[in-house]
């Protein structure tokens, strides 16, 4: 079983920035974390959850949606397995309900990109980029 925490600011300015952390426990029993693969996805009001940011725990792998290259930095503290998604010139339409997904370990049907691939999902947390 794995528990995923987001946290992070929940009102912002245009062209601010925020960072979004992700803790992540897991029983001792389970798979190791460089198995796991992280990601991030966002859901406004009315729409579908989407993809943002995804990785392999291992470092070998990164995907971005074309939407936030660039602009979405993922990264992870090993010591704190903790798992960050900065957000960089936020705009209004970056308003949404921010989740962290996770999945234990690849399968040739996995698909960093859909979010019924991944398996654990934080409650998420609001982020609402407003003047």
């Amino acid at each position: 079983q794995v528990q995923l925490q987001e946290s992070g600011p929940d009102l912002v300015k245009p062209s601010q920035m925020l960072s979004l952390t992700c803790t992540v426990s897991c029983e001792a029993s389970g798979p190791s974390f460089s198995r796991y693969i992280m990601g991030w996805f966002r859901q406004a009001p009315g729409m579908e959850r989407t993809f943002l940011a995804a990785f392999m725990w291992s470092g070998s792998i990164t995907r971005y949606a074309d939407s936030v290259k660039g602009r979405f930095t993922m990264s992870k503290d090993d010591a704190q397995n903790t798992v960050y998604l900065q957000l960089n010139d936020l705009k209004p339409e970056d308003t949404a309900v921010y989740y962290c997904a996770s999945r234990t370990s690849y399968s040739s049907t996995f698909s960093y990109y859909v979010p019924n691939s991944y398996e654990y999902w934080g409650q998420g947390t609001q982020v609402t980029v407003s003047s």
